[in-house]
């Protein structure tokens, strides 16, 4: 299965994302957009970087009420967006009535539902009131959102194998949770695998940052990355 790369654009402006995004024109198709800059910038930075050519993945992680989240949903659909977040801890009605409102408003987009934050583990989610293994819980909300009619998932890489063998083969799975061969560690992923790794587990996108971002060549490391994808 091929795997394609996406840049999680982690950065806290808009000055300093700017000439990484000139140095990955032409390199990646992909940039993800999160809470920090669509806070700060809004609806009209999405447009900016969609209109440099990238294909942007919203992520924002809807999580409310039904009705609330379906009319998120419909005001965010006329942004150029291919992707958007919504936690599959909000239940089934609350991803079918999203899943509607995105069917109406935008046929075109991809919601992914957001199973176990890759910044958790079995401890963190035991905090939570949740006693399964995070790969237990990853597999049952995973589940409740292809039945809610979802055809997308985030999650660790280390829970795409057990996905492909539970889910619809047509189930595009991206993770984040990566980390380069031979990058030192130190941030606050506690999930994680190589681009290869990954690509060969059966994800569809992998979500990569800092290793793209604090690269002294911000391209060169893309290109690597893309590299280790293709010959997985």
């Amino acid at each position: 299965m091929a795997c394609d790369l996406i840049l999680a654009l982690d950065v806290p402006t808009r000055e300093e994302a700017a000439p990484i995004l000139r140095q990955l024109r032409g390199q990646l198709r992909w940039v993800k957009i999160g809470l920090q800059l669509f806070t700060a910038y809004g609806p009209n930075y999405v447009r900016e970087i969609a209109g440099m050519g990238f294909n942007v993945f919203l992520d924002l992680k809807l999580h409310d009420i039904p009705n609330t989240v379906a009319k998120a949903v419909e005001s965010l659909a006329p942004l150029p967006i291919a992707m958007l977040t919504l936690h599959t801890a909000g239940g089934g009605e609350m991803m079918r009535a999203a899943r509607a409102a995105q069917e109406k408003h935008n046929p075109k987009l991809l919601l992914l539902g957001v199973t176990v934050l890759t910044s958790m583990d079995s401890a963190g989610l035991a905090e939570i009131g949740v006693g399964s293994p995070a790969a237990e819980q990853v597999a049952r909300l995973g589940q409740l959102a292809a039945d809610s009619g979802l055809r997308g998932l985030v999650c660790s890489p280390l829970e795409v194998a057990l996905l492909r063998r539970t889910l619809p083969a047509a189930m595009q799975l991206v993770t984040p949770g990566i980390r380069p061969a031979g990058e030192a560690g130190g941030d606050d992923q506690k999930r994680v695998l190589t681009p290869a790794e990954a690509a060969s587990a059966g994800s569809t996108y992998i979500v990569v940052g800092r290793p793209i971002l604090k690269a002294a060549d911000p391209a060169a490391a893309a290109r690597a990355i893309l590299a280790e994808l293709s010959g997985s």
